[in-house]
């Protein structure tokens, strides 16, 4: 696993696997493997009848996969979790663990288009087998259709202004890097693109430009969504859902979801006043990185950990 090491540090890893407990005999599914982090934890979890299934979707992840009896990885997206579990004969699992940030992999990759910190083409798909590019999005969208996804995504108030900006500098000439974007964005946040190499505060309007890209691009909404409501069909009573989150779009999904059941956050009660969810708190408080975690890996510093279990 030493390729993992560099593929993705693995965030809030022993309070996910706490939150997780594992049962030896259980079967599992780390909707994210990435770097095959909170996988290697889990196996060594697992005893005799223990089963573990790791989701991902991007190729690069295939050279972390443990040689392992009980580990089968699936390459696909977690959206389709319900499929794969019935095509290996799985009916209901013990638990399900889901971390997602970008691995840093993607963001260190400079052929990937992920990061601004490189020249490099402006890709953002997490499965390169499939989907249009972040270029061809800016290349080919409206600017209506680019200001909704830099507004909905990036939560950018500018997001009319970048999206005019952007079917302006097409009209001259075709986006196709990372520095062409950034050239975009200048007259918005030139400040911060001379500062790019600092800190967290001088990147963040750059970094909610191209998060708004990535969600889009890769339907990472949707995708949640789908995935969350297939894991608590599979759950079994008592089985537990673990998931990390790194911005405010899928923290609010997923916390609406757990504490309502639905994605809006509509509350329904009972006859007494008790709140009809699915679900069971295991940390009515949300669990974030120590600081000793933030300073060895300064990418967890927004995590976000959620766990709750499944009702009887």
């Amino acid at each position: 696993m030493s390729n993992a090491i560099k593929y993705h540090v693995p965030v809030l890893l022993r309070e996910s696997i706490e939150g997780l407990n594992p049962c030896p005999s259980g079967v599992y599914v780390d909707a994210t493997f990435g770097g095959g982090g909170h996988s290697q934890a889990i196996l060594e979890k697992l005893g005799k009848g223990g089963k573990l299934f790791g989701f991902d979707q991007d190729e690069d992840a295939e050279k972390n996969i443990p040689a392992n009896e009980k580990f089968t990885f699936v390459r696909s997206n977690f959206r389709f979790l319900s499929n794969f579990m019935a095509w290996h004969g799985i009916e209901q699992i013990d638990g399900l663990l889901a971390d997602l940030g970008v691995s840093s992999h993607h963001f260190d990759d400079e052929s990937r288009g992920f990061s601004f910190r490189f020249d490099s083409p402006l890709d953002m798909r997490m499965n390169k087998r499939a989907g249009k590019t972040a270029a061809e999005i800016l290349n080919n969208c409206t600017p209506e259709e680019l200001a909704d996804i830099f507004y909905f995504y990036g939560e950018m108030k500018n997001a009319r202004s970048i999206a005019s900006a952007v079917v302006k500098y097409r009209g001259q000439k075709k986006i196709e890097t990372t520095n062409d974007f950034l050239e975009i964005l200048n007259p918005f946040f030139g400040k911060e693109l001379r500062n790019k190499q600092h800190g967290q505060k001088e990147k963040k309007h750059l970094a909610q430009a191209f998060q708004a890209l990535r969600i889009h691009i890769n339907g990472e909404m949707d995708a949640l969504k789908e995935m969350l409501l297939q894991a608590l069909h599979l759950l079994k009573p008592g089985g537990r859902l673990v998931v990390i989150t790194y911005h405010s779009l899928e923290d609010r999904l997923v916390k609406n979801f757990f504490k309502t059941g639905n994605f809006e956050g509509n509350v329904e009660k009972d006859f007494y006043g008790n709140i009809l969810t699915p679900f069971r708190q295991i940390n009515n408080k949300v669990i974030v990185p120590r600081q000793e975690e933030i300073e060895r890996n300064p990418r967890s510093r927004s995590a976000k950990l959620r766990i709750v279990e499944k009702r009887s």
